[in-house]
């Protein structure tokens, strides 16, 4: 079996991707590709060590990234020792480029999904671009997060065809292949001015093979779809790459047929090296519902926003009471969790879970936070007021019954319930937001007895959720410790920005949970969360920071907290969950959205009149306060409905027609 390339330290384009054991490269090493339904990890080192076809949340193919190669890969790279290696996405898109030198030449490695028509094609291109240069490939399909070892044959025109119960993945190219030891693999050299092409195209093993892709087309048409997608973008600002770099990755974490945003593509990748805090993130969170959906509209991409309200509403659908904090990118409710026991985990760290426990957790802030989201949908005119009403009096009804009783909180916590102020600010938040949709769009409902129930709830958690001695709200009634959710009171509207209780919170949340630069969740030593302590900076936690420097006028610590929170993203401008101060690396499900929406909207908080943490709190009864949607739509076709096809077609998602295929 191949092992990793050597590569030279010093030839490493800045920030480094140091090799953290033999076979766990460091998270931050890793580049994106997908095609709007699914998404792939690809090493610096040319390796696929992370892919789950045909959907985000099915199984992986390529799971080496939490074992060893022998639980899949995909590996290209040249044979000899590379001198020099860099990387980069073609401008505006998720098409990455990674590119290799030895002594004898330089070559290119491009990587790319075709945004999905009738199959799922993961497609690799060796370019030469310079002298010759001698390449290797090893394919190691390994289905079932690793456990199954497919069957393969040859078909008539020479396309290598694996099988295994369901899962089917056909190889084209011209390159000789041969079997050894269960790996597929190849030797081959490029020159100059030439392209080797390599497709691997899914589809399930009871329907024909999938048909050959055309990999140059394929090419010219997914550039296409990236850089109109992109252009039709409102990211002007000095952080406009950054900001665009974000919004592509948060379309490619979006499953196209429904509209649902991961939170992640990866389960598993820790919160702390070594530790138990490893969690499955393939699912879609209400929790992170208004801030996304805020940062999608501020960059004008209605098409995925209108879609993401949809989902939510189509999602949460039935009794209030079944309800749940997150769901599946249909929006499934059943997300058994399962341990993978023939998986090491990423350095070790274990458990390997599948499924999210926590989907059946009471948390109260999620009714806060959707009908946030209905209302910031409303003020952006992406669907009629009256559209999901009824559900959402029922709703609110439902938190009027639950309201005063303990939750599990924000962060998922698998210790006992308690009172956390974040979830009783968000209950307060729930039927803020249906008052207000009340008076601005003359909807039904008890305005008289929820504004009541609305001074009561705040009056609790002034009484209740105060620390007077340390001038600070607190976790939970009762408690000492602090929660850097707390950051976002004055952006919901709960309080002023310029309230000395809320100056005196970021004071206590700056000395108690900023650490090194970076702000923790909450102190996993003095918290009960049922877990070992330990876990690295969460980065949303620090946008929110810097978004409550915005509110309270310290622009210039703002924009010092932004710069260091950039300055930490992969060469490819990527970030995961949370950031190891210790140890100077990404932590974590990787990318994470949650961490890319806190980008672009602190980004957005300080270069625009219109500042996404204003957005939820301001009301006006003559005006909306969100940016005006646009007249018509950024490009034909709604994001969710549409999708770009070879040949630069806009064609009907069921029904494609390709010039690559």
């Amino acid at each position: 079996m191949a092992s990793r390339p050597s590569f030279s330290p010093n030839a490493i384009k800045s920030p480094p991707a140091a090799t953290l054991t033999d076979m766990s490269a460091a998270i931050e090493s890793y580049g994106l590709i997908g095609d709007c339904q699914t998404a792939a990890l690809v090493g610096l080192d040319g390796s696929i060590d992370w892919l789950c076809w045909p959907r985000f949340d099915s199984d992986a193919c390529f799971a080496a990234l939490l074992g060893t190669p022998s639980h899949g890969r995909w590996l290209i790279t040249t044979s000899d020792e590379v001198i020099e290696v860099s990387r980069r996405y073609r401008p505006d898109t998720l098409v990455l480029e990674t590119t290799f030198r030895t002594e004898t030449g330089t070559a290119t490695l491009i990587d790319f999904m075709l945004p999905r028509g009738r199959t799922s094609d993961l497609i690799r291109l060796v370019r030469g671009d310079e002298g010759e240069v001698a390449m290797c490939m090893e394919l190691v399909l390994r289905f079932g997060y690793g456990a199954t070892i497919p069957w393969v044959s040859r078909l008539e025109d020479g396309a290598m065809r694996a099988v295994a119960g369901p899962d089917m993945a056909v190889l084209r190219t011209p390159v000789t292949q041969w079997g050894e030891n269960f790996i597929t693999r190849a030797m081959f050299t490029i020159a100059k001015g030439k392209t080797m092409p390599f497709v691997l195209s899914y589809g399930p093993s009871h329907l024909p093979v999938p048909p050959p892709v055309d990999p140059e087309a394929a090419l010219e048409a997914c550039v296409t779809f990236w850089t109109e997608w992109t252009g039709a973008t409102k990211t002007d600002g000095p952080h406009a790459e950054a900001i665009k770099r974000s919004l592509i990755t948060l379309k490619a974490l979006t499953y196209a047929p429904s509209g649902g945003i991961v939170a992640a593509p990866t389960t598993s990748l820790p919160e702390q090296a070594g530790g138990p805090r490893n969690w499955d993130y393939r699912y879609c969170w209400i929790r992170d519902s208004t801030l996304t959906l805020l940062a999608l509209m501020n960059a004008g991409v209605y098409d995925e926003a209108t879609a993401w309200r949809d989902w939510l509403q189509r999602a949460v659908a039935g009794d209030p009471a079944d309800m749940q904090i997150m769901y599946g990118i249909m929006g499934e409710r059943r997300l058994t969790e399962w341990e993978v026991k023939w998986l090491p985990g990423y350095l070790e760290s274990k458990p390997v879970r599948i499924g999210n426990a926590a989907s059946s957790q009471f948390q109260l802030d999620v009714y806060g936070e959707l009908m946030d989201t209905f209302e910031q949908a409303r003020k952006g005119a992406l669907a009629p007021p009256e559209s999901g009403w009824d559900l959402q009096v029922e709703l609110v009804k439902h938190v009027d019954e639950y309201w005063s009783l303990p939750d599990y909180g924000i962060w998922e916590t698998r210790g006992p319930p308690l009172h956390f102020v974040y979830s009783k600010v968000m209950a307060w938040v729930a039927f803020d937001r249906a008052i207000k949709a009340i008076v601005r769009y003359g909807l039904p409902g008890p305005v008289d007895e929820w504004r009541a129930t609305r001074t009561r709830i705040h009056a609790e958690i002034c009484e209740h959720g105060f620390d007077k001695e340390r001038n600070t709200f607190r976790s939970a009634y009762g408690e000492t410790t602090l929660d850097a959710s707390l950051l976002l009171m004055a952006q919901v509207g709960f309080i002023k920005p310029k309230d000395p209780r809320y100056i005196g919170t970021i004071a206590a949340i700056e000395q108690s949970l900023l650490v090194d630069g970076f702000v923790k969740r909450y102190n996993t030593v003095e918290t009960d969360d049922g877990l070992e302590p330990g876990e690295g900076a969460f980065l949303a936690c620090s946008f929110w920071l810097a978004d409550a420097y915005v509110s309270v006028g310290r622009h210039d610590d703002a924009h010092k907290m932004l710069e260091r929170l950039l300055s930490i993203r992969n060469d490819l401008g990527l970030l995961a969950e949370e950031y190891d101060t210790v140890n100077g690396r990404q932590i974590g499900n990787f990318p994470q959205a949650f961490s890319h929406v806190g980008l672009i909207n602190t980004c957005f908080n300080l270069t625009r009149a219109v500042r996404p943490a204003e957005q939820r709190a301001k009301f006006k009864e003559s005006g909306v306060q969100a940016p005006e949607a646009p007249k018509k739509p950024q490009r034909p076709g709604r994001g969710h409905e549409k999708m770009a096809e070879p040949g630069g077609h806009h064609v009907r998602r069921r029904a494609p027609s390709s010039k690559a295929r």
